[in-house]
């Protein structure tokens, strides 16, 4: 090792894909929690070598390590469970963004809340923008509620351009059988 360099621990990423109704779903955890779920942008491999770039890590799969995710998921598309017991690994986000996210976190199953709320929640009450591209560029999709951030008009506004699969969410989560694809 060359003089007054320092060796950074690298720890390995885990992932798996599994099938839900809203497409095939990409998790990847680290050893503080779950660092990414993605679903259908594309090919999972793409999707996972985006967050490899982005966390500088290797990734190997592990299904087994991530049972717990595909569980849960599969209890919350069942309509079974209202809040996610998984732990988050939000490193290297901005603080902001991770404070909006930890925000949406807590809107309830089955209600929205203005992207001014959300804001507001963060400690930033005029960031309402902030938010939305908090929203939009959240590694965490539905473990991060972000389908509950609606318009101040209460219109829906993008999903990660799938408006139809953050109103089949909404749906069943206010109870309407039948609404995922």
């Amino acid at each position: 090792m060359p003089p007054h360099s320092t060796s950074i621990s690298r720890t390995t990423l885990h992932y798996t894909t599994t099938l839900t109704p809203i497409g095939t779903a990409l998790a990847v955890t680290s050893d503080r929690g779950l660092v990414a779920l993605r679903f259908a942008e594309g090919s999972p491999e793409s999707m996972l070598a985006q967050i490899m770039a982005w966390r500088r890590e290797p990734a190997a799969r592990d299904d087994e390590a991530l049972a717990p995710v595909v569980i849960e998921l599969e209890q919350y598309f069942a309509g079974e469970r209202r809040r996610f017991d998984i732990d988050l690994d939000l490193t290297g986000l901005a603080p902001f963004t991770r404070a909006a996210l930890e925000a949406i976190r807590d809107i309830p199953y089955g209600e929205t809340a203005g992207y001014g709320e959300v804001a507001i929640t963060a400690g930033a009450p005029r960031a309402a923008r902030a938010v939305g591209t908090a929203c939009a560029n959240t590694p965490i999709s539905v473990v991060i509620p972000v389908h509950r951030v609606v318009r101040a008009d209460g219109s829906l506004g993008e999903y990660g351009g799938r408006p139809e699969v953050k109103r089949a969410l909404l749906a069943l989560e206010s109870g309407i059988e039948g609404v995922l694809p």
